[in-house]
């Protein structure tokens, strides 16, 4: 197996580990990140950490060797399956943390652009190249960019194919922090402790308010936000966030 999935404290561990070929994403390697994935969701994790084996890189990309002399239909198959593993990141009921040491190019910027928040230490080097091999990205990686850093920055990088750094991408966007080098998972696990202690029924809404209201005029994100923010007080969790609050205590959040 290529993936491993473990569990640190509260946090679900995925770790891509191909170091020999820079933890690069095989058409097998795909399939065993979805079913991680999907274990995760399963588990009592409250976030999933994604870090890769080795000190050179966290996802070089797509494995090349394995796109060349593929038929039309079967090029188009790979694409989808690349975007059906991202859409499944990005859906998780949890937030998902990106630790970027090292490289992160192509469909490995990909599957980082599809978790919820990345973290990257000063090495860090990221990019979608694929326009040097005369492509374009194919893991969703013309959607994600823009939306993390608007368009004309995506349209730059993706047309030039260049190399950013991580001071760039922070000042851009792309990166939520830049972290001290050290263990990926220790940075991971650490970084989603601020957001793993709250109840997941609001920290779920919270995020489909933000993101199901991203393309929407403002009156209908006003909507979604409002439909979400009723059902938020439906919860159990509300209650005691509430009760806690009027008691001067800390809350007893169930999920519920």
């Amino acid at each position: 197996m290529s993936i491993h999935l473990t569990h640190q404290g509260s946090c679900a561990v995925l770790q891509i580990d191909r170091p020999q070929v820079l933890n690069a994403l095989s058409f097998e390697v795909l399939g065993q990140i979805a079913e991680a994935i999907e274990q995760a969701a399963a588990s009592d994790a409250r976030a999933l950490v994604l870090v890769g084996s080795g000190e050179k890189a966290f996802c070089a990309g797509a494995d090349i060797k394995e796109l060349q002399g593929r038929t039309l239909l079967a090029q188009k198959f790979g694409a989808e399956l690349g975007q059906n593993v991202m859409a499944r990141l990005d859906r998780l009921p949890i937030p998902s943390i990106a630790v970027i040491h090292g490289y992160a190019f192509g469909g490995g910027l990909e599957l980082a652009m599809a978790c919820t928040f990345r973290v990257a230490t000063p090495k860090a080097k990221m990019g979608l190249p694929e326009i040097k091999l005369g492509l374009i990205p194919g893991y969703g990686g013309t959607q994600r960019l823009p939306r993390l850093v608007g368009e004309a920055r995506a349209l730059e990088i993706i047309m030039s194919g260049r190399t950013v750094d991580a001071v760039e991408a922070e000042r851009i966007g792309l990166v939520n922090r830049i972290v001290e080098s050290g263990d990926p998972i220790a940075i991971g696990c650490e970084y989603a402790q601020q957001f793993t202690g709250f109840s997941r029924c609001a920290s779920l809404f919270a995020r489909e308010a933000i993101q199901r209201a991203l393309a929407l005029p403002l009156a209908d994100g006003l909507r979604i936000e409002s439909d979400l923010s009723t059902l938020a007080y439906q919860t159990a969790d509300a209650r005691e966030g509430m009760q806690a609050f009027v008691e001067k205590r800390a809350p007893n959040f169930k999920d519920e």
